[in-house]
Parts: C-alpha cells; structure tokens; sequence
C-alpha cells in the first residue's frame, strides 16, 4: 500500500498549495476586520488619543489592500470556476451498443474491487484511459468514501484495440486503466485533480490562442494578465507534486491489477505496439489519399486488422500473431460493430485531418476506394501536372496530355519550373493534412504527379488497374500483379532528365506515349 500513501501524501501536498493560496486571499481581509474592530472598540486608535491618526492611516491601507486581494481572489476563483477542461473527442458507447463489453468492464471492476467506470467511449487513437466528464448521471457503483453525487470516470479505449485485440487480451489490457477507478474515488486525489485541471482549463481558455491546446498562451494584461500570473505560480507550486501523483496512482492501479490477467497482459502488450503500427500507417497511406479527396472511408477500424493480416503474411517477425485470428475479436463486444466503426472513422476524419476544402465528408466503402480514390487522384495530379506544363510555357498552345510531351519536357530539363509550379499551384482540394503529412518538397510533388500521369496512361492504353495495397495505399495493378519497379525510373526522369530507364518501362509495359491521357 505504499503507493497508496504515497499518492494521498502528494495529493495532500497540493490541497495545501491551494490552502496557502486561500489564505494569503483572505489574511489582508482578516487584518482589516481586526484594525476596524479595535477601532469600533477603542482599543486601536480611539478617537482622541495621540495615535488615532496613523491607525486610521493604517486601517485605511490594509482596507485598500484587502478590497485590492479579496477583487483578484474573486476574478481568479470566478475564472477557475468558468474554465471547462478540455475533453478528448471520442464517440459515447451507451450500453445498449455494447452490452456485452459493458459486462466485461464490470465484472474486471468487481475482480478488482473497485469502481466501476460510468460510461465507456472509444477513440480514434491507440491508447486507453480514464476521463472525469461531468455527467448528471449517477455512479452505477462508488467507493464508501466517495462523495454524495461523484461519478465515477469515463473509460475512453483506443477504437484500434476494439478491433485488434482477442476479447481476453481487451480485457487483460483493461486491467490496470479500470483500477485507476479507485484513486479517482479517493477525496483528496479527486480534489486534487479538479484544482489541477481547473488552473490548466483557465489557461487554456485564454482567448486568441494559435494552434489550440499545445500551442503557448498569449500573454494577457491588465486583470486577466494578473490571474494568468497567479496561476502559473500556483501550477509551479504544484509540478512536482502532480506528477509524482499521477506516478503514484499508476503505480497503484498496476499493483491492483497484478492479480488479473498479468501473463495475458504482457503478450497483449506485444500488440499493443503492432496496432499503433498499423493504425498509423493506414491512417497515412491508405486513409489519407481518400481524406485529401473529401471522401471518408467509413471503416477504418476494420482496415487495420486488414492491414496488420497483410502484415503478419508478409512479416516473418510477425509469424505467430496471424493464430490469434481464430480467437473471438474485441468487436464482437459491440452489438452493431460496423455502425460503431463509421462513427469512430468520421471522427478520425475530423480529428488528423480537418474539414474537407469544398463541401461536407463522403462515406466511402474499401470496395470503392481503387474507383474513387486511386484513380481518381491519379487523375486529379495529372491534371495538375497538365496545368503545369502548359503553364511553364504560356508563349506556345496548350499540348495535349500525352506522356512523349511530358517525357520531352523532363529531358530538356524543364523538372525545377515544374516543381515551382506545383508547388505555387493553390491547394484545392488537395490540401495537405498537417498532422499526418510532414512538408514536402517541389521536386518530391512533381515525382507524384508524373507517377500518377504514367498510372493513368497505364489504364488507359495498356489494361493495368488502381489498386489498393492495405499497407502501402494506392497501388498500380499489372495483370493482376502489383508494380513495385516505377520508382526508380521516374525518379531519374525527374531529378536527372534521364528519360531513357523511364521509355524502357513504358515500352515494356506496353504504355502508348503518344495517346493522351484521360484527365
């Protein structure tokens, strides 16, 4: 139980910062009670005697200052009590969905001996945890010590695991995050807490902040700038504390969770980091291309379990991990799973890549995603990529958009101006989704476009098909058989001028150069 003292005697540490501060608000107003008071008695300054002038000087001075402290004390308190903190996005799972993983959490939480959470939610991310949400919703089951009305927290799961992870493995994982319930329960880790994330909130709050969240405050003046200060010195006050707190409770709920699943949990640990893979390589390989087109493929979650089997085909690393597939998957917890995975993949949408340029999200099913989003994009870079080389030369007519023009303009050293021209070109569309794609250059755009032109040529004159590879994204499909030898040849085309490796593939391919390409 030394966790559990540790983390009380932390969380008391920071209820007596918050104390010290209430003091220091009310002592200049305690001063000035007693002054007036020993003024009202005639005990401090009677009138009449010698020194009645310089204690009235001073009752007025302490008044001032207390009117002063007890103003700031009650914007800051107000401010505090204003601040919402902020909740992570995720979408609300009620029982009725999941029942059944309703039961699982409850009976891990009657194992443990402790809270039970009051809501599950699932999150487009591979991570799992507790989340104080005020709800008018009682607590389904609370600690003795637990105050009267005090939810119990929302159990937020990574909508990946639902997905990835056997039913025993969720369940194994799960352990030491449900027995984090019972530190919540605590009354001076739960008041603790609430003043931590109130003072967070407020700043937070500040308004015009760039960026969001992570970005800095802004620096405020006049009686906002004065809070800010305030509060900043209270959360350096309270640094250390918190987080050997949060360290505390870890410990705790993993002391607690020892006894459930311990030899299931380290060999789901070992999927833990094979789903954060899989689901970060769909999101921006395959789900990525489709959000750049506006269209929002509506399973997402049933994508990485597709991704992750390609992997443990491919993988020799990952041999072993295909045998689990026989096992009953998480999802099969959720009533309606499919519906589950719509809403969690519209989220995604939102969350890494924002609101589409032109218009509202389109559903997309994966049978549809060579259609309407390989093909489709090829078809929109090459375009691009016609617009460019019409542009780069606006004394002679508009070409047609064959693959012997573009070739003739690469050789003749013509790369650089079509890079800056991509580059200058406004976005559209296309704008690129900051959070999942890193900046790229003019001359890693133009290797795009021309690889999308060639594609296109491809399907059109010599019966290849787009393709989708669950690993690798939009893929070009050769009788049946993915080409992987593209690369190369377009990349001395356009780094180099060498059109000759890229007229050597084509001709193999059988791709006309002279016939234009169907934008």
């Amino acid at each position: 139980m030394a966790a559990v003292d540790t983390a009380r005697a932390h969380a008391q540490a920071v209820l007596r910062v918050r104390g010290l501060a209430l003091a220091a608000a009310a002592l200049p107003a305690a001063v000035a009670v007693v002054l007036l008071a020993g003024r009202l008695t005639g005990r401090l300054g009677a009138p009449g005697a010698s020194d009645a002038a310089a204690w009235d000087a001073v009752r007025w001075v302490v008044c001032a200052v207390a009117a002063a402290t007890l103003a700031v004390a009650g914007l800051a308190a107000r401010t505090y009590r204003r601040a919402v903190p902020p909740q992570t996005p995720a979408v609300p799972l009620e029982r009725a969905q999941a029942p059944e993983l309703y039961r699982l959490i409850d009976e891990l939480a009657d194992r443990l001996d402790v809270p039970a959470p009051s809501a599950i939610a699932l999150t487009p991310d591979c991570d799992s945890w507790l989340e104080d949400v005020p709800t008018a919703r009682p607590a389904r089951r609370r600690a003795p010590h637990a105050g009267p009305g005090a939810p119990a927290p929302v159990l937020v799961i990574g909508s990946p695991f639902l997905w990835w992870m056997r039913a025993g493995e969720l369940r194994a994982l799960l352990a030491p995050v449900v027995a984090g319930t019972a530190a919540a329960a605590d009354p001076d880790i739960a008041a603790a807490r609430r003043f931590l994330r109130s003072l967070d909130a407020s700043l937070e709050a500040a308004p015009g902040l760039p960026g969001g969240p992570a970005a800095p405050p802004p620096v405020r003046r006049g009686p906002a700038g004065l809070t800010d200060r305030i509060t900043r010195r209270l959360l350096g006050a309270c640094r250390g504390h918190s987080a050997e707190l949060e360290r505390a409770v870890a410990g705790w709920a993993s002391e607690q969770a020892r006894s459930v699943d311990y030899g299931l949990r380290i060999a789901a640990q070992e999927q833990v980091g094979l789903a954060y893979a899989g689901w970060d390589r769909l999101l921006t390989r395959v789900a990525l291309p489709a959000w750049r087109l506006g269209r929002h493929p509506a399973h997402l979650n049933a994508g990485v379990v597709a991704a992750l089997t390609e992997l443990s085909r491919r993988d020799r690393l990952a041999d072993g991990y295909g045998s689990r597939l026989g096992d009953r998957p998480a999802c099969d917890l959720l009533e309606e799973p499919g519906a589950v995975d719509a809403a969690v993949s519209l989220l995604a949408a939102e969350l890494f890549f924002g609101r589409p340029a032109s218009g509202g999200w389109r559903e997309l099913d994966w049978a549809d995603y060579p259609a309407e989003v390989v093909d489709a994009g090829w078809r929109a870079r090459a375009a691009a990529l016609q617009s460019a080389l019409d542009g780069a030369a606006p004394q002679a007519r508009p070409g047609a958009p064959t693959l012997t023009r573009l070739l003739v303009r690469l050789a003749e050293g013509d790369g650089e101006r079509l890079a800056a021209a991509l580059t200058a070109r406004p976005a559209g569309t296309t704008a690129p989704a900051s959070l999942l794609e890193p900046v790229r250059t003019g001359r890693d755009l133009l290797v795009d476009h021309v690889t999308a032109m060639v594609c296109c040529a491809a399907v059109d004159t010599a019966g290849a098909t787009p393709g989708l590879d669950w690993l690798d994204g939009p893929v070009l499909l050769m009788g049946g058989v993915r080409r992987t030898d593209l690369a190369g040849p377009v990349s001395q085309a356009v780094e180099q001028g060498q059109d000759g490796p890229l007229r050597a593939w084509l001709d193999a391919a059988e791709v006309r150069l002279e016939k234009p390409v169907r934008l």
